[in-house]
């Protein structure tokens, strides 16, 4: 994904949205601001810092596996 002519926009309101976005915490935000940006609305993964985003749905890949 690439940012789009509105990323500062979507990365500002996202910023607002989530507080104590720092650190490590940064490269999920610009994830999660990729994935606004593009309509994107679930992602499989099990990094669990994702919930902190409410427009994200996490999908653990693993649950359920046998």
């Amino acid at each position: 994904l690439v940012p789009t002519e509105r990323h500062a926009t979507v990365a500002g309101a996202v910023i607002e949205e989530v507080p104590s976005l720092r650190g490590n915490l940064m490269h999920d935000a610009q994830t999660a601001v990729l994935m606004r940006e593009h309509g994107i609305r679930q992602i499989y993964t099990r990094d669990t810092d994702f919930h902190r985003f409410p427009f994200v749905t996490p999908l653990d890949p693993v649950a359920g596996a046998s």
